[in-house]
This record gives C-alpha cells, structure tokens and sequence, in this order.
C-alpha cells in the first residue's frame, strides 16, 4: 500500500504543477549560454528560394539574432504573427544587419509555405525542424517561442508563448539595440527568466 500511496502523491504533485502556471515564466536554463548548435534544411518560399541551410555558425558574429520557433498548426502562432511581422518591419528599418530566423517546428512544409504565403514572411530565413531536435536542444516548452541570441553567441532572452507589443518594447528591442536589458529580462546569467508581462 506505501508504494502506491507514494505514487499516488508524486502522480497529483506533477498533474498540479503542469497545470499551473504561466509556460512564460518558466525559467530557461540557457540563459547566458551558447546557443544550441542547429543545422536545418531551408524552407523554401517565395522570399529566400532554396538557399543555404539555416545553422547556428551564422550567430554570435558580433551581432544580435533573434530565434523565432512557430509551426503552421499553432493557433497562437497565428495571432501573434502579425507582431512579429510588426518586428521584423522595425529590425529591418532600424538595423536590416539583424538576423531573424524562423524555425519551422514539426510541420507538414506544405502548409508551412502557405502559413508564410498567406500572413507574410518576416524571417531572414527559416529552418525546418522536421524532428524536434533543436526545438528540445533550445528547451522549448511549445510553440510560439523566441529567443534573443547576443553578438558573443549567448542566449540573452526568451520568451515562451506568443509575443507581445509590451515584451517588444521593454525588453528585446533594447537587447538589439545595444542596451543593458532591464532586470526582468530574463538576461541573466544564472538563467532565472522573469514573467514576461
């Protein structure tokens, strides 16, 4: 009886904290770190054609990067593309030298392409993610996800769940532009990511 008893209790702690809380206040343990290493196929569209694959050799070149996973069949992935679209217009207008990779995260390509094809590509290039693999070596809890990667190659941010105007403003925009981010960032060394709003 002790066994099950034991078991009973551990099974109705995980069930408790899996349902609650925020997934974007969940702490990442990267923060600070170099970014996963990633090798991907290019999805091919209408703005980067075939191209070179999508990896990680392009980051952490003196620059800052942003590493968006979203999929097709997210449905918060499509709300919030329209402000990610917003952000790609700003980093474009501000600073084109920005890299914005998309990562295309267990998706039939097809679709993918007409995700891109109907509400607008705002990626430099995007990465499919057929596996998971660099979904899981990020640490991703579910799509929409983001990631702030800084000029020496470490990540400086995340954001799990879809962005928002107000996590744009405070926060990844004065990663790219240079500034020391605020506390709740999430840019910490010691990986404690802050709620994000």
């Amino acid at each position: 009886m002790l066994p099950f008893a034991v078991f009973a209790c551990l099974a109705a702690l995980f069930f408790f904290a899996l349902k609650a809380g925020d997934p974007s206040k969940l702490p990442s343990a990267l923060i600070g770190k170099p970014v996963p290493q990633f090798d991907l196929p290019p999805l091919e569209t209408a703005n980067n054609g075939t191209g070179a694959n999508v990896t990680s050799a392009a980051l952490g070149k003196g620059t800052p990067a942003i590493v968006h996973f979203f999929a097709s069949w997210c449905a918060p992935c499509r709300e919030e593309h329209p402000i990610v679209m917003a952000l790609s217009d700003t980093l474009r207008a501000e600073n084109p030298g920005v890299p914005f990779f998309g990562i295309n995260y267990k998706d039939d390509t097809s679709a993918a392409r007409r995700f891109i094809g109907g509400y607008g590509d705002p990626y430099t290039q995007i990465g499919v993610d057929r596996s998971g693999r660099t979904a899981i070596d990020f640490g991703v809890y579910g799509v929409p996800e983001t990631y702030v990667v800084a000029g020496d190659g470490t990540i400086a941010f995340r954001q799990a769940g879809p962005l928002t105007q107000e996590v744009i403003d405070a926060k990844i925009l004065p990663l790219l532009r240079g500034k020391p981010a605020p506390a709740e960032a999430g840019s910490e060394a010691d990986g404690k990511a802050e709620p994000s709003g």
